[in-house]
């Protein structure tokens, strides 16, 4: 949850104009590690402390995390390892985040920063579907057929959510009044490539919920096929509406919230279509 948490503050930043409401980093100012507070100052300041802040929070609950894995010996290596990723990825974060600033909000780095959190969303995902597993050997609960096309729905995943990335990089919200380049790229052509690999994901989602019904799979892979479905089809929704309405803030918030409920829809529904024993 806090991980999805830092993606809709990471947003409110960006689409508030905030991204530079701090003008250096670590430090919010020059000096001081907290907003400088004067009569001419905005709330753009208080956004973006509020969003570095939260990253704090973040990286407690990633620490308590990394302990409680880390030090249960009942569990295999393999997760207990897997447990510290969270916490990893939390100073990778900070790291880009800084950068970002230092850069002015260099695009490209905002859309990896973006990624890596969505990556995160996933880790985070998996560790707690794998908490109420056993650590034995993987067992298959549907077909070839459907495995194979959870992998082909995780492929089209990371080229949907790169194209989302790279049509904000090249859209209006810049994260601040004053930083003017975003991608050289045409955004209409970028969003209709990003819509495309939008329909492709539901074909593919779409034959997979028909195959684990027609092949009577287990009813968890069937539920979470159709709640990602659902998540999809409601993601979709939002991108057009923004899409065909001049992209306004709040609806851009919205859409990236969605990314990141599909990145944990995505990731729990690929993990139900296997299975370990205690």
């Amino acid at each position: 949850m806090v991980q999805i948490g830092i993606v809709v503050t990471g947003g409110a930043v960006r689409l508030t104009g905030s991204g530079l409401g701090c003008s250096t980093w670590p430090q919010c100012e020059p000096g001081s590690f907290t907003p400088v507070l004067h009569e001419a100052t905005t709330w753009h300041p208080l956004i973006e402390f509020g969003n570095r802040t939260l990253t704090g929070v973040v990286g407690i609950v990633a620490i308590a995390v990394a302990l409680l894995l880390l030090t249960d010996t009942r569990r295999s290596r393999a997760y207990r390892r897997l447990g510290a990723v969270p916490l990893a990825g939390v100073v990778v974060q900070a790291l880009i985040g800084g950068v970002s600033v230092l850069l002015h909000l260099d695009p490209a780095v905002v859309g990896v920063h973006m990624l890596v959190s969505l990556g995160l969303v996933a880790v985070s995902t998996v560790l707690l579907y794998r908490w109420s597993e056993g650590d034995g050997p993987v067992r298959p609960v549907v077909g070839p057929r459907a495995r194979a096309t959870g992998q082909a729905l995780v492929a089209v995943a990371v080229v949907l959510l790169a194209l989302g990335v790279v049509v904000t990089g090249s859209g209006p919200h810049g994260g601040d009044e004053e930083v003017a380049y975003r991608f050289e790229v045409d955004p209409v052509l970028i969003a209709k490539l990003h819509a495309a690999a939008v329909w492709t994901f539901i074909g593919v989602l779409g034959a997979l919920v028909v195959g684990l019904v027609r092949d009577a799979a287990p009813a968890r892979p069937r539920r979470a096929a159709v709640v990602l479905l659902a998540v999809t089809l409601a993601q979709g929704l939002v991108g057009y509406v923004q899409y065909f309405t001049g992209l306004p803030e709040i609806l851009v918030g919205v859409h990236m919230l969605g990314a990141a409920l599909l990145t944990a829809s995505l990731a729990w529904t690929v993990l139900t279509l296997r299975e370990r024993s205690w």
